[in-house]
């Protein structure tokens, strides 16, 4: 008998329909978020073992990939005839810790329109860790790993296979890392909107629910209410008169000034009935 003889390496049962890895070949991240994901997996010692899924997320041997609050949850077809279970699981973020970070995330109109935009801010990490909070994982005991195989190795290639396509899932939906965390898509939308609205002063208010100007284009030179045409000041007709100094200036005993009130008089009576009411 050969001692040295051991039995051939089992391979994965084919599948149908399964999820299959984007890239053929090279890195998997294409998005800057991924790539801090896979960092962050390299320095606690994960990153370097994604090579023994790499071959079955390109098969397409994951038959299904779930991102949920705290928990990614897949089933991996290995050799045997039923596929194997796997979870990675993570703290998500408590309501209270969610509520300070919505907060401070709306408190900035860079990260809410980036966000709403559907975009991640690449400093966005900054946030989380100004309130004591990693948005990724700070070491391998942030992560717990499970797998149905009897791999001892861990993580074994199906739960390597999963970090390899959960990656990529990442670069397809920014938002999956915020929901593993605890926070989905659309609650996480509403809420900012919700304290953009509430929180910041008036004139943060105005500039949100004023219309665009392309949509004003038609009425910016109409007038936006009546204008009241204001009346002239009530002043005497003889104000000028008054102004003038002393004149010795006489006609038949009588002085000058007094000889021309009665005609400013008759003029100050006609222009006041000409100007209209205000």
């Amino acid at each position: 008998m050969n001692n040295n003889w051991f039995p051939p390496p089992s391979r994965p049962r084919p599948v149908e329909g399964g999820i299959q890895a984007r890239s053929t070949r090279g890195a998997i991240a294409q998005t800057w978020w991924s790539e801090r994901f896979i960092e962050v997996l390299e320095d606690i010692g994960i990153g370097n073992r994604l090579e023994r899924g790499r071959t079955y997320a390109r098969k397409g041997q994951v038959i299904s990939l779930e991102v949920a609050p705290g928990s990614v949850t897949a089933q991996v077809q290995g050799s045997r005839p039923r596929p194997y279970r796997v979870r990675i699981g993570i703290p998500a973020f408590g309501k209270t810790e969610w509520t300070q970070a919505e907060r401070a995330l709306a408190g900035n109109a860079w990260y809410t329109a980036m966000l709403l935009s559907g975009e991640m801010p690449e400093d966005i990490e900054d946030v989380f860790t100004a309130l004591g909070l990693s948005l990724f994982p700070d070491s391998s005991g942030d992560l717990s790993l499970d797998c149905s195989c009897p791999d001892q190795a861990v993580p074994c290639k199906h739960l390597a296979a999963t970090f390899y396509l959960l990656a990529e899932s990442f670069d397809d939906d920014p938002f999956a890392i915020l929901a593993w965390r605890g926070r989905e898509r659309e609650d996480l939308l509403a809420n900012l909107q919700a304290a953009r609205t509430a929180g910041p002063p008036a004139a943060d208010r105005a500039e949100q629910t004023s219309r665009p100007l392309a949509a004003s284009i038609d009425t910016y030179f109409a007038a936006q209410a009546d204008i009241r045409t204001p009346s002239p000041p009530a002043t005497s007709p003889l104000a000028l008169l008054d102004q003038l100094p002393a004149l010795t200036l006489a006609v038949r005993g009588q002085s000058l000034t007094e000889l021309l009130k009665p005609a400013y008089l008759t003029f100050g009576r006609g222009s006041q009935r000409q100007v209209p009411e205000g």
